[in-house]
């Protein structure tokens, strides 16, 4: 069901339960809400409302802490008073854990999966999958603009190509689930969706995320679990202790043996979604 948010004029997705405990799904970049599909069934049977903002259909002149405020104003028009729980997967991550500090005691816990941490705080590119997409973004605004283009040429005309480019270089459990039709079809959806109708959302998350971020850590107290594959090859699993580090709060760590970036994904989120509507009862 897609609905109307006033604080972003724009919409959300609704999985799960009608009305169970609300957990807030942050989609990666690329990503879209869709990605959350996936975890329909699974919210339902935790009896969670499973909500993802479509932060990439909003105003693109929206940056910055206004940008993040935005979300937070909206994510809390839909709680009404509720807390809830935030998810942030991949890029996603970035932007929940953003989004956090202006949600004040709003979010009873967060939940990073294959999260991205500040690439000031490692030396991390060089084991990144996406390294040449964010080199482009670091090293000049113009050029990542046409790269991204490409990316969406390709995602419009051969969606196909796009997904073997992107998973090429698939590791630990994700050679597997880049080789189910299904897993291919949902993900051909999602990069079709941000790279091309969500394409300045993308273009404005990528950017803020390579730039120097690792101090606003400091601001997001809320207990946090960290979930991460050690074979991840798109967000090393370096990145995982990285964030732990910085973050201020009470953080569990659970690091997952022989999965990846969205192998970690699609076995973590039940447990997550069972955990959130335990905590509920």
């Amino acid at each position: 069901m897609l609905t109307e948010s006033p604080a972003l004029a724009t919409g959300h997705r609704r999985y799960g339960a009608n009305d169970g405990a609300l957990a807030v799904y942050f989609h990666g970049a690329p990503g879209a809400p869709e990605e959350a599909a996936a975890f329909d069934d699974a919210a339902r049977s935790a009896g969670v409302t499973l909500i993802c903002v479509d932060r990439f259909a909003c105003d693109p002149t929206l940056v910055g802490e206004a940008y993040y405020r935005a979300l937070a104003q909206a994510i809390l028009a839909l709680a009404d008073g509720r807390r809830v729980d935030l998810i942030g997967f991949s890029l996603g991550g970035f932007v929940a854990l953003q989004t956090c500090r202006h949600l004040g005691g709003a979010v009873r816990r967060l939940h990073l999966v294959s999260a991205a941490a500040p690439l000031e705080t490692g030396d991390f590119l060089d084991a990144m999958a996406g390294k040449p997409v964010f080199q482009a973004a670091r090293a000049s605004p113009f050029g990542f603009r046409l790269m991204s283009l490409w990316q969406g040429w390709l995602a419009r005309h051969a969606p196909g190509a796009l997904f073997r480019l992107l998973f090429a270089s698939a590791a630990g459990a994700d050679r597997a689930l880049a080789a189910d039709p299904s897993f291919r079809a949902a993900i051909v959806g999602v990069l079709r969706a941000s790279l091309t109708a969500g394409q300045d959302g993308y273009i404005r998350d990528v950017r803020a995320y390579v730039r120097p971020w690792a101090d606003s850590l400091a601001d997001v107290g809320v207990e946090t679990c960290i979930w991460h594959g050690d074979a991840d090859n798109w967000a090393p699993v370096g990145m995982a202790r990285a964030l732990a580090h910085r973050l201020p709060g009470r953080v569990q760590i659970e690091i997952l043996p022989g999965l990846s970036h969205y192998s970690c994904l699609y076995q973590a989120l039940p447990e997550i979604l069972r955990q959130v509507g335990q905590a509920e009862s």
